[in-house]
Formats: structure tokens, sequence, C-alpha cells
């Protein structure tokens, strides 16, 4: 394994992991290689322990769980975070997934509601538009199965992206994959470019990717994904059976000091999980970057409260950095994060930068080169 106590970095790639492809269901600008938690927990991990990600994003630690057969836990207060999350947990098939959709079209033959005014027209063919609202409303009437959860991420990654020029892919006008557009910018670009929507199938859409995503996996998700703020006690509350207490394995990435625009750049999908169809310029339930002592005291919490489900001599592994737009030394976050918090740093090991990995300081960063990362290790003392 790379990344032993001699110090060299943990590979960045997936060369070698199983079949992968879930893990891309959608993007999400601060996530992690998949080689980060999966080789932690390949290496070090026993059969039948529980893993935690008290910031879980995407999910990616909670596939690595997966991958390699571990039970976990997944806590965020992003509704889209939780939806993709979700999907990697899932066991479903592509038959189940289109037929899901079928289903929803038959039950929603036409939306109550449409979204208006020039951002939509110029955004997505009239039709494309309609088919999802009606596949939105049909989603949130309705979201419990696992072939409709793995829907609802594989609609989430198919909402925008760019205009492929031999096949359409997504469902939007050119835009980027990662961020919502935000309105006034896009239709200036598409207007400038005479980029008009053009009509896609998108049930021919969504079979391609549930083919992609679940035609191959051979795995089996075990566990639970909670929507919530990890610094509350509550959340912790509605840790499945038999996990709280056992954590033995607590592996994520907090976001970087400054990192606080999450919900505007996922507007438009936020929009589609029920939020409104603007931008929502708020950060409600996130992590507040008043200074760097007030962000550490937050995070601090979070890792007081993630002791409580711990397993004695449980380890935390984080992946920690800063972005070039802000001066804060992302070491010393990380030291006033763990004092008196129960947790006794033991290793601070180097990750190299976000350029290989194309990991969150990368996006964020204000100049060519991102900051360097450190893999930070603790123990669960109490």
């Amino acid at each position: 394994m790379n990344g032993e106590a001699d110090g060299t970095v943990l590979d960045n790639t997936t060369e070698g992991l199983a079949h992968t492809a879930l893990n891309g269901i959608a993007p999400y600008f601060t996530m992690f290689p998949l080689s980060f938690p999966y080789a932690i927990l390949k290496e070090r991990a026993r059969e039948g322990e529980w893993v935690l990600d008290p910031f879980c994003g995407r999910g990616t630690t909670n596939y690595a769980a997966r991958l390699l057969g571990l039970p976990s836990v997944g806590i965020d207060s992003s509704p889209v975070a939780v939806a993709l999350s979700e999907a990697k947990l899932v066991n479903t098939t592509p038959e189940r997934v289109i037929r899901a959709a079928e289903e929803i079209l038959e039950e929603v033959p036409v939306p109550a509601e449409v979204p208006e005014g020039e951002f939509w027209e110029w955004a997505f063919d009239t039709e494309v538009l309609e088919v999802v609202c009606r596949l939105r409303e049909g989603l949130l009437a309705n979201c419990r199965s696992h072939a409709r959860k793995a829907l609802r991420a594989l609609l989430l990654g198919a909402l925008h992206g760019p205009r492929g020029k031999t096949k359409r892919t997504y469902f939007s006008n050119q835009c980027q994959r990662t961020y919502a557009p935000k309105p006034n910018y896009a239709v200036t670009f598409w207007k400038r470019r005479d980029l008009r929507p053009e009509p896609v199938d998108v049930l021919g859409i969504i079979r391609e990717r549930a083919d992609r995503y679940f035609g191959g996996e051979r795995t089996r998700g075990r566990g639970k994904i909670l929507r919530g703020d990890s610094r509350e006690e509550a959340v912790y509350r509605r840790f499945p059976a038999g996990a709280s207490g056992a954590i033995r394995w607590v592996v994520t990435s907090p976001p970087y000091y400054g990192m606080n625009t999450y919900l505007p750049d996922q507007w438009l999908r936020l929009w589609f999980l029920g939020g409104a169809p603007e931008v929502a310029y708020g950060a409600e339930g996130q992590i507040r970057h008043s200074s760097p002592g007030e962000f550490a005291a937050q995070i601090r919490r979070v890792w007081m409260r993630v002791g409580q489900v711990c397993a004695p001599g449980a380890q935390l592994v984080f992946r920690f950095g800063g972005i070039r737009s802000r001066k804060a030394d992302p070491l010393e976050i990380v030291r006033l994060s763990l004092e008196g918090t129960g947790w006794r740093l033991t290793e601070l090991r180097p990750a190299g930068t976000a350029d290989a990995g194309r990991r969150q300081a990368l996006h964020i960063a204000r100049t060519d080169r991102a900051k360097e990362e450190t893999d930070v290790f603790a123990r669960w003392e109490g």
C-alpha cells in the first residue's frame, strides 16, 4: 500500500481496485480520490468494522467501505451530498432503475409546476424540461426504494453538463458538470454564441447511465446516510442499529477554511431536490468561516461528537489543506480542532497537492498551483 509510515503519498489512482464506476455517478467539487479511503481501510480495517464519514460529500468513503464489505455511516448537511451518497449504498440493477423512471412518468403524466423565465428557456429544451419536472415531482413524492434513490442520483449527474459533439449525455444546454450555471452569466454566454437548447432522449440517457453505473456493480452496500449537522448530537441518535459506540474508522475530509459556497454552487441540483428555482445565497447549516479560530472550534465540535459513537482506540484519518485566497495555516487549524477532544494526534503525512487528484483546493484556488495537503491521523482515547 502506498502511504506507509515512511511518509510516501497515497496513490491517487484507482488502479487495482474493484469495479468503481458507481463512485462517479455525479460530480461533486469537494471530492477526494477513492484511493485515499480505500487504501487506508484495505490495509488496516477488519471484517465487520464500522466506518464513519461526518462530512461525507458524494460518499467516496462510504463507497470505499462498500468495496471492502464494511458497513458505513455518512453524514452531511447538504441535500445534494446526501442524495449522491445514498446512491453509493443502494443495491439495485439497471433494469429496476429504468423501470422506476418509466413508472414515475406514468404516475406524473403532466407536471404540476414548470419553472419559467429566461434562464429556463435557454437552459433546457421545452419538452426535456417537462420530462425532468415530471421525474422531479415523482421522486419528491416517493424516493424510498433503492431503485428510485439510484435514479435520483443519475438524474442529478445528468442535469447539467457539456454538449457532446456526437452524443448528448446531459439534459442541459452547454454547462459545467460540477458547478450549477449562474443564470445571468449563462444566458449571456448562450445568447452570444447562439447556443439554443437541444432536445435529448431523457430515457435514453437514463438507460445508458444506469448500465454504466449499476450494470457492473457486484458489491453490496451496507449502512446509512444521514442528512444533518455533524456538530449536533441529534444526528448521531439516528445511527443504524449496531453502529453507535462501534465506529472503528472515521475517514473524511472537512471543508477547508474559506470554502463556503457549497449551496449556491449546487443550486440547480438543489432545485431538483425540492428547492427554489433560483440561486439561494445562504449557508444554513454550514460550518462558520468568520476566523481560523472560530472555524477550528466548529470542527472541534464535530470531532467531539464523533468520539461519542466510537469504540475505544478508534482511528480518525482526514485529509486537510487550504485555499490560496485565505492565509490561515491549515496545520494550525488541525491542531486547534483536535485540542481537548479526546483524539490524540499520532501522525501528519504529506498528501501532495490537489493538482494530481483534482481535489477541493484546486477547484477553489485562484493561482496556478494549489496548496499542499496533509493526511492527519489520530486515535480515540476519550
